[in-house]
């Protein structure tokens, strides 16, 4: 019986462990920057597919604000430097906006409409489930480097 089980415990294989990687908030590899100085890196995953988990990087410049949007999956946000402003609600009221600094976490429901900013520059690490898209309550307004290019 003991050669039995030996047998079978040296067929059994277990997959290598996939290395780690990381990054710093100084050396995230982005991918996107718009003319308004946000920039957008996808650090992980796919985020147009269903089910399927991502991990992106975005980085706010200081003095700008994302106009209210909503986005289709819930975001589990960390601020990994400066410090984030946002808001909920429709129309932007800075004032309302809560400010999370460095080492916060922050989790945007899916669906619930927003505005962010930062009076310094801020780059947040978020999380979240695909599929991903942004939709701006005013369709007019100038998307930031995060929202999806459709």
């Amino acid at each position: 019986m003991r050669c039995l089980v030996l047998v079978l415990a040296m067929s059994i294989t277990v997959p290598a462990a996939a290395d780690p990687i990381g990054w710093s908030p100084d050396s995230i590899p982005w991918q996107r920057t718009n003319p308004d100085g946000t920039r957008f890196a996808l650090l992980e995953g796919v985020r147009d597919k269903a089910g399927v988990p991502f991990t992106y990087a975005f980085f706010i410049p200081a003095g700008v604000w994302d106009a209210p949007h909503r986005h289709a999956a819930t975001a589990r946000v960390v601020v990994a430097k400066g410090k984030l402003h946002l808001g909920l609600g429709e129309s932007m009221d800075k004032a309302r906006a809560t400010v999370f600094p460095t080492g916060s976490i922050v989790i945007v429901p899916a669906g619930a409409a927003h505005f962010d900013g930062s009076d310094e520059d801020t780059i947040i690490i978020g999380t979240a489930v695909g599929p991903w898209s942004t939709e701006y309550v005013d369709a007019a307004a100038t998307p930031s480097a995060g929202a999806p290019k459709g």
